[in-house]
């Protein structure tokens, strides 16, 4: 019997079945919510169940949670911001305080839509990381200057894991009179989040990392604080986010969050009884093996890993073929030669970069993969080493 083991958590997560169940039940429910009849009221009473569940989970109000159609758009939504000639955002940033500060590590559509705001003439600074994947607060408070506007680090990378101490980022931040945002797609429904003990002003997530739909995120605002829309022509979510509502994937979101405020804690125990015992097994039987990411402020289902004189994407298609489904990295950038942004950040040299990669484990993980995985990755390290001239001189 084929074996079809799933270990790319981070790239995107499988239905939960009480997720399922929510979206079949809610198929014929089509009314559009915008609608004053009983269809269009049906719809919209689900829509604000769902607002009201994924705020209650971050310790937020329900009209401070927007529905947008990804994590990406949240984030694309809070940094354009900074651009925006409305006199909403100038009352938000005023003239001044138009700059962004981000860090070398974040995910690329953080990075790509810094990249464009740049060319439009908006003053980006990037914070490094050190070789854990911490952003350092000294750092930003020697970065932060009177012209920044928003300050933008994620909680938790989705590559090596790494954990930042938002909090304190955040205080730092609102100490110079910018505001706050963090990409928590990789953190929320993994760690505690609670957006009022953080003092933060925007939040992303995202449902199919917690196990729901694809194609539905949503975005914390901070009551009170002026919002200018990414997307528009439609008064759709109190006017910040035009478009017709993704009724059946915003059920999805809200199943997904009720689900991990019940199983979040439970779970988390188990990965990181998984991740110990995969981290052993690799320091006992592979020589040459490096842990990238912090060893403490990690995500518990997030391993990754160097393998010198291998080659991370012929690690993966091995692995592949004996049905293990690992990554190389973040799966926005897959495709790309490029050794991972993330890595070579944290200093790793570019040789290893290329022979890394990530484990990421889920609900739907057992101890008897696990063993699996760590019985199949010692024998694939072995082969493409094999096969590796460079290592075997080395050796």
């Amino acid at each position: 019997m084929a074996r079809h083991i799933y270990m790319d958590n981070n790239a995107t997560t499988p239905l939960h079945p009480e997720v399922k169940k929510a979206i079949k039940g809610a198929l014929d429910m089509f009314g559009n919510p915008s609608s004053l009849h009983e269809f269009g009221r049906e719809a919209r009473a689900a829509v604000e169940r769902a607002r009201e569940r994924v705020a209650s989970f971050i310790g937020a109000s329900p009209d401070e949670i927007i529905f947008t159609g990804s994590g990406s758009e949240a984030n694309n939504t809070v940094l354009s911001l900074a651009a925006c000639p409305a006199t909403s955002c100038l009352n938000l940033l005023d003239k001044k305080k138009t700059g962004i500060i981000t860090t070398t590590i974040e995910h690329p559509c953080v990075l790509e839509t810094s990249k464009c705001l740049t060319d439009r003439g908006v003053d980006v600074t990037y914070l490094k990381a050190d070789c854990l994947g911490k952003v350092s607060v000294e750092e930003l408070e020697n970065v932060l200057t009177e012209k920044t506007g928003i300050v933008s680090i994620m909680m938790a990378n989705n590559e090596i894991g790494t954990t930042q101490d938002i909090k304190l980022l955040a205080k730092m931040a609102h100490k110079h009179g910018a505001l706050f945002h963090t990409d928590a797609v990789q953190a929320v429904g993994k760690i505690p989040v609670d957006v009022k003990d953080l003092d933060i002003d925007f939040l992303t997530l995202s449902a199919h990392k917690i196990y729901g739909p694809k194609g539905i995120g949503a975005l914390y605002i901070k009551k009170d604080i002026p919002f200018c829309p990414l997307i528009r022509g439609g008064h759709q979510e109190r006017g910040r986010r035009a478009g017709t509502e993704n009724t059946l994937g915003i059920v999805g979101l809200e199943k997904a969050v009720e689900m991990r405020a019940k199983e979040m804690n439970a779970e988390e125990t188990r990965l990181l009884q998984f991740k110990n015992k995969l981290k052993k097994g690799i320091e006992d039987n592979i020589k040459d093996a490096r842990f990238n990411g912090h060893p403490h402020d990690c995500l518990t289902g997030t391993t990754n890993v160097s393998f010198d004189g291998a080659e991370g994407e012929a690690i993966l298609l091995y692995l592949d073929q004996k049905g293990v489904a690992v990554s190389t990295g973040s799966a926005c950038a897959s495709g790309s030669l490029d050794p991972s942004h993330v890595l070579l950040a944290t200093g790793t040299p570019a040789e290893r970069a290329h022979g890394s990669i990530r484990i990421s484990m889920g609900r739907e993980n057992t101890e008897k993969e696990v063993d699996y995985v760590l019985t199949t990755l010692i024998d694939v390290i072995k082969k493409v080493r094999s096969m590796s001239t460079a290592y075997g001189d080395k050796k």
